[in-house]
């Protein structure tokens, strides 16, 4: 029997960090999989997870979590799929570890992944956005903490992990007012601020009187706002904004439906895609195409350039009933 610990042990400290050099969110991601799998495998075979051999975490069992992750747990297909790549990946350095369990290893890399649905992005109006921005209560400590951190987030399209972890001299708030930050795949990228943003920022940054590495958004204790603290902020400013903005309470507002917003104010000012991609830190233009799909006003206005100049614009009708049905099976 081969136990398992210390693969598992030696895959992050060996391949992970040594080798792969890993970020931190990487590896918290895996360190997550991981810690639900052990526990449910501890829970179907009553052993501890440190009692636990290679043998123990066979294809059956492993396809036995990932259905418990969406029954039992709620989760979508895209995080089952998150969390195989991760089993992935283990079972994959496995192998060089153990030839023994050549076979069961490859069972369980023979497991698919998901197809799922990819639905068109959430994103915010100018009046919906009007509306978050001046729902905190800026009387307070922390209303004006979120108002800022709403009207960069808004802005720039920072993805969540880069707002938490911007440091005071990250915000360049001179001549050439920018962001700088580190996004997916290790990759700087610098982001122009507005003159309203970096008027809004000034005034933060005031009252915090940090040094330049301090965060620039804490919680009371002073330590970085958690990604699930943004999202708490975010929802409970959403639901208050209702007031104002009622269409908001048919939206699941969430911080990456603030840097959808972003993107989608850039798309109908007629920033090119390949920009926004730029803008975003996207590795190519091909997750912004999202963003083309979703703007319907766009798609409008390629439909009035496709209209002949001698006829009257309209829509399709069946001339035939049975046709008609014929269409809309």
């Amino acid at each position: 029997m081969t136990s398992f610990a210390p693969i598992l042990q030696a895959f992050f400290t060996d391949r992970l960090i040594t080798q792969r050099r890993a970020s931190p969110h990487t590896v918290a991601a895996y360190r997550d999989t991981f810690t639900l799998l052990l526990s449910f495998v501890a829970q179907r075979t009553g052993r501890q997870p440190a009692e636990l051999d290679v043998a123990d975490l066979d294809a059956p069992l492993i396809g036995a979590f990932l259905q418990h992750l969406e029954t039992d747990r709620g989760n979508s297909v895209t995080t089952r799929n998150a969390r195989l790549a991760a089993i992935h990946s283990l079972f994959r350095y496995a192998a060089l570890r153990t030839p023994e369990h050549a076979a069961l290893i490859q069972r369980v890399l023979a497991i698919p992944a998901k197809r799922c649905d990819h639905t068109i992005v959430s994103y915010l109006t100018k009046n919906e956005i009007d509306a978050l921005i001046q729902a905190p209560d800026r009387s307070t400590w922390l209303g004006r903490r979120d108002h800022a951190l709403l009207v960069l987030a808004i802005q720039t399209g920072l993805r969540v992990s880069e707002l938490t972890a911007l440091r005071y001299q990250d915000l360049h708030l001179g001549a050439g007012p920018h962001v700088r930050c580190t996004g997916k795949g290790r990759k700087d990228r610098c982001t122009p601020l507005t003159s309203t943003t970096v008027k809004v920022l000034r005034v933060w940054l005031t009252e915090q009187a940090g040094q330049n590495d301090d965060p620039v958004f804490t919680s009371h204790r002073g330590s970085p706002l958690s990604r699930d603290a943004v999202a708490h902020l975010v929802a409970k400013h959403a639901a208050t904004a209702t007031t104002a903005a009622p269409d908001l309470a048919t939206k699941n507002v969430t911080p990456h439906t603030l840097r959808h917003s972003a993107a989608m104010a850039l798309l109908h000012s007629g920033v090119d895609v390949s920009v926004i991609a730029l803008w975003l830190g996207h590795e190519s233009t091909k997750p912004t195409q999202a963003y083309l799909h979703a703007d319907m006003a766009l798609k409008e206005r390629a439909l009035a350039r496709t209209t002949p100049p001698d006829t009257t614009s309209g829509r399709y009708r069946a001339p035939d009933s049975l046709l008609a049905f014929l269409n809309d099976l």
